[in-house]
């Protein structure tokens, strides 16, 4: 039997919060958080609604998982995420135990890997699942904000 729930489907749904924070103003990055093939938590950035530059999509993400299990690790939870998390996300992330990060586009300026953060060494990595739709996306906000300026 097929399973439909694969990376590429929770991967879309991590492109509809990217969605949403788009259509508020913020950075399109969107999040979601499984376990056992169950949605568990979604975010999207708030850092521009929130006044707050720690309200990153994988942060609120984060709290919403750890509120949803009633405990502070994400232990046989995937995160999805449409943009490759900062250093700051990958510290909480590290720290949250997380068994595995599936991220669409890399970020080749600000992203955990350039800037030499570590995940847990638990932790697997899968990268580029919907990664032209997620960087297309973030290149038509960024050219629209360009041009409002």
């Amino acid at each position: 039997m097929i399973n439909p729930y694969d990376d590429t489907y929770f991967m879309r749904k991590a492109l509809e919060e990217a969605e949403a924070a788009y259509e508020k103003g913020e950075i399109p990055v969107g999040v979601v958080v499984v376990i056992n093939d169950r949605i568990i938590a979604k975010g999207h950035n708030l850092t521009e609604t929130l006044n707050d530059v720690t309200a990153h999509a994988e942060m609120q993400a984060i709290t919403a998982a750890a509120s949803f299990l009633g405990g502070k690790y994400l232990k046989d939870c995937t995160m999805y995420i449409t943009l490759e998390p900062c250093q700051m996300c990958a510290g909480a992330l590290y720290w949250s135990q997380i068994s595995k990060i599936v991220f669409a586009a890399e970020d080749s300026t600000r992203g955990y890997r350039k800037n030499g953060v570590q995940l847990h060494p638990k932790t697997k990595v899968t990268t580029g699942i919907l990664e032209e739709e997620a960087s297309t996306l973030l290149k038509r906000f960024f050219i629209e904000k360009r041009n409002l300026n």
